[in-house]
């Protein structure tokens, strides 16, 4: 592991005291996963080595379980993640389109987080809300039939 700051030493103690108390409960890698996520805001490799270490299981089967699962992310996330719907519907409807005018707006790919931090782009399989279609959900809130980067613009406004 790198040198670590005082701010980190902090952040892997608290990870320490939540495998402590759940490293002896039936199968706790995924709780123990989850909690490190929202300690350190994703799982990077150094993370991950700290969990085998302390939970004495193989590195190995820690990065399988967070590749697996697409909850973990191995990458800082924005505070709020983008999820473009791709399902048939919104596809059939102008989802590629919707994904290439948010892309272009907020100039990240899917898959990748905003230099301010403030959201992470992501496409997804369906969000069920077919008569919106196309479709894009930040946190809780869906927005459906979205045809003009003003109209992104003036929704993206809103989360800061």
């Amino acid at each position: 592991m790198n040198p670590i700051s005082q701010q980190d030493n902090l952040l892997y103690d608290k990870l320490r005291a939540v495998i402590a108390e759940r490293k002896n409960l039936r199968n706790p890698l995924i709780e123990i996963l989850r909690n490190a996520q929202e300690i350190f805001g994703y799982l990077p490799i150094e993370v991950q080595e700290f969990i085998a270490q302390e939970m004495n299981i193989p590195a190995s089967k820690i990065y399988g379980v967070v590749t697996f699962y697409n909850f973990f992310s191995m990458k800082p996330r924005g505070k709020y993640t983008l999820n473009i719907c791709m399902g048939t519907a919104c596809f059939v409807k102008g989802a590629p389109r919707l994904l290439q005018m948010i892309s272009d707006e907020l100039g990240v790919e899917v898959g990748e987080t905003t230099s301010d931090g403030r959201f992470t782009v992501s496409a997804v399989r369906c969000v069920g809300a077919c008569s919106l279609a196309p479709v894009f959900v930040i946190g809780e809130d869906t927005f459906g039939r979205i045809e003009t980067r003003d109209k992104i613009n003036e929704i993206l406004k809103k989360y800061d």
